[in-house]
């Protein structure tokens, strides 16, 4: 049976790792080198890396912070944030990153996600998606969350599978940094359509929330959180230990 993966987040904002509340009230919270090495170290499956304002303010992604963060990491890395070209996918993967995150890339630019895969595999392309309700629809955001595109989620998850990305990231904008559970609704609608693992992100407040989310979709194949990691409110080993009890596998170290 595959292990179900857990994923901590860095949300890096001019070299410093920050967490918000619905993707505002951003907060500065530590070096992204010493987190990454702690969760390299922690049990941590895999570790995330964005650039959160590579894409608003219209710059590539830092890679000196990104270089140094890679060396102290031995699990798989993703990296996201202003990656608009494969030149971009390139640059970030001779950093140290194992999989490359595109979202407001891919809007403005569709073809990306293809070449991309052409070039690097599809296990190299991740789909970050960044949905929020919009009269009742679930609706792509960009540039961090702050413009709504009026594209709608499941068709354009749809269209990226299509076009060879290998890999899901789903962003709840409703349950960011919420603490109140998943978006279990949204992500059932994804996994629906979905031939590729699905990484839920975007409202995890507690050991159980992890818990239900995979006992209520077993087809999402990780867990993404931030700041309940980054401030020490659920340590992985714990939460780890607790998945196993409930008969969700985990990789145990």
């Amino acid at each position: 049976m595959i292990t179900k993966r857990i994923i901590p987040c860095l949300d890096v904002r001019d070299g410093k790792v920050v967490k918000g509340t619905n993707f505002t009230g951003l907060k500065e919270i530590s070096s992204p080198v010493e987190l990454a090495d702690e969760y390299s170290r922690c049990g941590a499956d895999e570790l995330v890396f964005y650039d959160i304002t590579a894409s608003s303010d219209g710059r590539k992604l830092f890679t000196e912070i990104l270089t140094e963060t890679a060396r102290n990491v031995f699990i798989p890395l993703t990296v996201g944030g202003g990656i608009n070209s494969v030149e971009d996918f390139d640059r970030v993967l001779k950093c140290g990153a194992d999989k490359v995150s595109v979202n407001s890339g891919a809007i403005r630019n569709p073809a990306l996600i293809k070449e991309a895969a052409k070039l690097y595999g599809n296990q190299c392309v991740v789909l970050s998606v960044d949905v929020k309700r919009v009269e009742g629809q679930f609706r792509v955001f960009a540039k961090g969350g702050r413009e709504d595109t009026g594209l709608d989620a499941i068709e354009w998850i749809k269209r990226g599978i299509e076009d060879g990305a290998g890999e899901i990231v789903l962003n709840s904008i409703d349950t960011d940094g919420v603490k109140k559970g998943f978006d279990l609704e949204m992500l059932d609608a994804v996994c629906r359509i979905s031939s590729v693992p699905v990484i839920a992100s975007g409202g995890a407040g507690c050991i159980e929330d992890f818990i239900k989310l995979f006992k209520t979709l077993p087809g999402v194949d990780a867990g993404l959180a931030a700041s309940i990691f980054h401030y020490g409110e659920v340590e992985i080993s714990d939460l780890k230990a607790e998945m196993a009890k409930n008969g969700i596998p985990a990789r145990i170290i």
